[in-house]
């Protein structure tokens, strides 16, 4: 018996059974699913009808990860597994699916953003740096054209206090957006505003 994607097999919605008009079809067939852990990249390529390719990512490390309201992408470590809508299952054995919550590396984010607007952004709290997130870098050294640069962008900023206290950990929450065991790849996007408030509500009630 091999695992099929078609539904002869099942009963009428009366509660009748169907007959057996034909025998499985190659083209009915089904895989196990990829079950993708966090670790060194292994990815499997498999042959599909029409000879077409799929790329099982059996165990995966990385992924590129959109911060969407500054329009920037990056690659980025993916430490944790944090949260799963349908089956806590999934968290507790690590597995990566898609619309899964994750954990990733901040590092790359901090420090593009740091380069991008001349500002520091995810300081631990304490009592001698309390003021010190949000607070620009000096740019006396800077040429005149690189400081009215950072001026200019400045105006327009905008930045989620919750995630300025992810960046502080050194990590913030995304989604999997992409199918690890479809595309051999583990990408996403960083939670923010009402999506991120919505996520944190349901790991606290988990």
């Amino acid at each position: 018996m091999g695992i099929t994607r078609e539904g002869r097999h099942k009963r009428r919605e009366t509660g009748g059974r169907r007959a057996k008009f034909c025998k499985k079809r190659k083209y009915d067939m089904g895989r196990p699913a990829a079950m993708t852990k966090i670790g060194e990249p292994r990815i499997h390529t498999i042959r599909c009808r029409g000879g077409n390719s799929k790329f099982r990512a059996l165990r995966i490390d990385s992924g590129n990860f959109a911060w969407g309201t500054e329009v920037c992408t990056r690659k980025v470590r993916v430490l944790d597994v944090m949260y799963n809508s349908t089956n806590n299952e999934l968290v507790r054995t690590k597995t990566l699916v898609k619309g899964a919550i994750i954990m990733i590396d901040a590092h790359a984010f901090k420090s593009w953003y740091e380069g991008h607007y001349g500002v520091t952004i995810g300081v631990k709290k304490s009592a001698a740096n309390i003021a010190d997130s949000g607070k620009s870098i000096d740019l006396t050294d800077k040429s005149a054209q690189i400081q009215k640069k950072f001026k200019g962008r400045q105006v327009d900023r905008e930045f989620c206090p919750e995630l300025d206290a992810q960046f502080a950990s050194g990590r913030v929450l995304a989604k999997v957006s992409s199918r690890p065991g479809q595309t051999g790849r583990c990408d996403g996007y960083i939670l923010e505003g009402k999506e991120l408030a919505f996520y944190q509500r349901m790991m606290q009630k988990k």
